[in-house]
């Protein structure tokens, strides 16, 4: 099978700029945002001669190889159950408390997630066009193993994601293996030996000045250490390879030095249990992954990312707020009035959907901004578009003041591509401070404009209104989510404080003084 939905299946000869390697590295079940990023890099026409996949990157991997588009990469994440991840020992196995070796099994990673995501081995083994490389630990002899995609083998994948105390060991031959992520969660140096000039690296792991408490926190703290200080070493060795290559020595075959492309969260990603329990879904975390990976591409240095450990340093997460709604509604292509454009759709029937999910990720700073911003990310379903449609970048502003006294806007806007044209989608949401003050109505009704170029100034070339029903109300409210809280105090005094900002009296009368 050769790969040719996606650009890694061209020949060295047709491929233009340099030989480049996609490293998926490592990052629990929110490998969902890895998806988003390689259908962001994919879309921008880039082309790969190696990828190598470690730990939970090895899925988006084995699923580029089993031959799946990143549309459908993205589709299958969004549906996929963060709950198929997990599954339970028999019970023997825990009552030997002195020998269990870890808090379940792979059975369902085998039986559930491996056939939704649509990962096939044996096609794995057949691609064709394109080196692959997987890493798996190999316990017994203390080192990591490259297993070429060839010869890979649903133990090996099982292995590769095998974290310790998570799942146990697997046995392959005479030996065991499991997870290299303590070891080395990208592997940059095999692309290096393989000739890659530039590394394109979707880094997951959290890097900040924060030391975790409880054991899920000391667990993290000890991952992220063992895989920041590997993949900053192999930094350090690239570096060096550059240095020689200045001074006009050969490496590996290299002549150029070699460049590093990384793309990371600005802050760090939600934790596996944030998404087993609903804190947080795949749909959010591709959005964020696409978003990242294109605001990256487009303000890229001509020398990419530097080779040192700040390149991996995230922002330290505050006491913040999530939450997600999808608002809907009619709409015209031909109209650019809001009003106007909904009577038009009521008229044809047709319709478009916004799907976006909000962060605010220093709530303190949030409620002092005058601005009120926060972090968008979404997508957008359109009929004469498409559905899930991913965002490049979003903005959203909570209460922004205007010039008049009495009106204030809630701002919600998505920047996309379809067929090689930028959009832009403007909405906002005027509130009203009159005697008829319409708390819900002005919340829930957001008056939408579709901009053909890369910001509102573009023209207009359509124009609806979308809103929100009780029901979808309800929604919103059981995605509000407090991040980061130290205590459930903390968490309860956010949640206060940002509820009866954002409703007033309505939040007492859903959730009491």
């Amino acid at each position: 099978m050769t790969i040719k939905h996606i650009p890694f299946g061209a020949t060295p000869a047709s491929v233009k700029g340099p030989k480049r390697a996609l490293i998926l590295a490592g990052g629990g079940m929110r490998l969902s945002y890895q998806a988003g990023a390689i259908r962001a890099l994919l879309e921008a026409g880039l082309t790969f001669s190696h990828v190598d996949g470690t730990s939970g990157g090895a899925l988006n991997h084995a699923m580029l190889f089993s031959g799946q588009s990143p549309e459908e990469m993205c589709d299958r994440w969004r549906t996929l159950d963060p709950k198929d991840f997990v599954s339970l020992m028999p019970l023997d196995k825990y009552l030997k408390v002195t020998d269990i070796q870890a808090m379940g099994d792979a059975d369902n990673i085998v039986d559930k997630v491996f056939p939704h995501l649509g990962i096939d081995v044996d096609r794995v083994r057949a691609a064709q066009g394109i080196e692959g490389t997987f890493n798996v630990c190999n316990y017994t002899q203390k080192i990591n193993e490259v297993i070429p995609h060839k010869q890979i083998s649903t133990d090996y994948l099982v292995a590769g994601m095998s974290l310790p105390a998570v799942l146990p060991p697997v046995k392959i031959g005479e030996d065991l293996y499991h997870d290299s992520a303590f070891m080395r969660d990208a592997n940059l140096m095999e692309s290096v030996r393989r000739g890659a000039e530039e590394l394109w690296v979707v880094w997951v792991l959290g890097n900040t000045d924060v030391y975790k408490g409880g054991v899920l926190g000391l667990y993290v703290n000890m991952l992220e250490v063992s895989a920041n200080g590997a993949l900053h070493e192999e930094f350090r060795q690239i570096q060096d390879i550059n240095d020689r290559i200045e001074q006009g020595e050969q490496v590996f075959g290299h002549q150029k030095p070699i460049r590093l492309h990384l793309i990371k969260p600005e802050y760090p990603l939600p934790l596996d249990p944030d998404l087993y329990l609903g804190q947080v879904d795949n749909a959010t975390l591709i959005d964020m992954g696409y978003a990242d990976a294109s605001a990256y591409l487009k303000n890229r240095l001509r020398d990419g990312t530097p080779l040192s450990p700040e390149s991996t340093r995230m922002k330290s997460p505050k006491v913040g707020i999530t939450f997600r709604e999808t608002m809907a509604g009619f709409f015209s292509l031909d109209k650019t009035d809001p009003l106007n454009g909904e009577k038009k759709g009521k008229e044809t029937g047709l319709k478009l959907a916004m799907h976006a999910a909000v962060r605010i990720e220093d709530l303190d700073v949030f409620l002092k901004d005058p601005n009120h911003p926060g972090r968008l990310t979404g997508r957008i379903d359109f009929s004469p578009f498409g559905i899930n449609i991913p965002a490049k970048s979003g903005v959203f502003n909570l209460f922004h003041p205007t010039d008049d006294p009495e009106l204030m806007l809630m701002i919600y806007e998505l920047a996309f591509e379809h067929d090689g044209e930028d959009y832009y989608l403007a909405g906002r949401k005027e509130v009203k401070d009159d005697p008829g003050f319409d708390l819900w109505k002005d919340t829930t009704t957001l008056l939408t404009q579709l901009h053909q170029g890369t910001d509102k100034t573009a023209p207009v070339i359509g124009a609806g209104v979308l809103s929100l029903s009780i029901s979808d109300f309800k929604k919103v409210l059981s995605t509000i989510h407090v991040t980061h809280a130290a205590s459930l105090k903390v968490k309860a005094k956010a949640l206060s404080d940002f509820g009866r900002f954002f409703m007033g009296s309505l939040w007492d009368t859903y959730f009491g003084t």
